[in-house]
């Protein structure tokens, strides 16, 4: 019986339409765009898949073309531990791939994903070379400080309805995931894996979101109506 390849062994070149879903490409010039460009490999990740595990020394910086994956790590207990959901456009372990150390988290796919990799020495030479792609960097690592420091703040609060809605703004958030726009593609079991609730516990507060006006449920996904209120709900406690 034949083994099943990795998703490393199945990497190829991205398409046209996969480059033009990458965010951080816009703001290089020419010349890093032709550096750049060779060296991104994409991949068709199953779900289940790791991009990420604990232990692993980096190799490339990752991001989401289409799909959804979920950042994790498991406590001394066996628990797991979910950091961050990661909807499409999102481009993460920029900080792990600065220092070149290995992974602390895990990174696995929960449903087909179209995932894509830009080599770490890639990465360091647009670090050397390129201001605008510094500064995407510096918004990425900034912005994702304070999606952290928000995550911990409301962990500390037994409300289920507080981590759905918490859960749900950090996947709208504009700079860190651009490709979601309104809709996020999400079923409620996924949301579950992500925010630790049972699906049913999610359904009720998808509901009390709902009925203030913040959401609306639509078949496959939620649609985000009022971002601001969304995220003031996940801060008021």
């Amino acid at each position: 019986m034949a083994t099943e390849l990795t998703l490393h062994q199945r990497r190829r070149d991205p398409t046209a339409s996969e480059l033009a879903g990458i965010p951080w490409l816009k703001v290089l010039k020419s010349g890093e765009y032709e550096v750049a460009v060779p060296t991104l490999k994409v991949g068709d990740a199953n779900p289940g898949d790791y991009l990420c595990r604990v232990g692993r020394p980096v190799t490339y910086w990752f991001g989401v073309i289409e799909g959804l994956l979920k950042m994790s790590t498991d406590t001394e207990q066996g628990q797991s531990v979910t950091f961050s959901g990661l909807p499409p456009g999102g481009w993460f372990g920029e900080g792990t791939v600065i220092k070149r150390e290995v992974y602390r988290y895990n990174v696995q796919a929960l449903r087909k994903s179209v995932v894509a990799g830009l080599p770490a020495d890639t990465f360091h030479w647009l670090l050397d070379h390129s201001l605008g792609f510094n500064r995407f960097i510096m918004n990425q690592l900034n912005e994702r400080l304070a999606q952290f420091i928000a995550a911990r703040e409301i962990d500390r609060m037994n409300d289920p309805d507080l981590r759905v809605a918490r859960s749900l703004a950090a996947l709208f958030n504009p700079v860190l995931f651009p490709g979601v726009g309104d809709v996020l593609r999400i079923t409620q079991q996924e949301l579950a894996y992500l925010v630790g609730l049972s699906r049913q516990r999610v359904n009720e507060a998808l509901s009390v979101l709902e009925s203030r006006g913040t959401i609306r449920v639509e078949y496959g996904g939620v649609r985000i109506l009022d971002l601001h209120a969304l995220r003031s709900s996940a801060l008021r406690g």
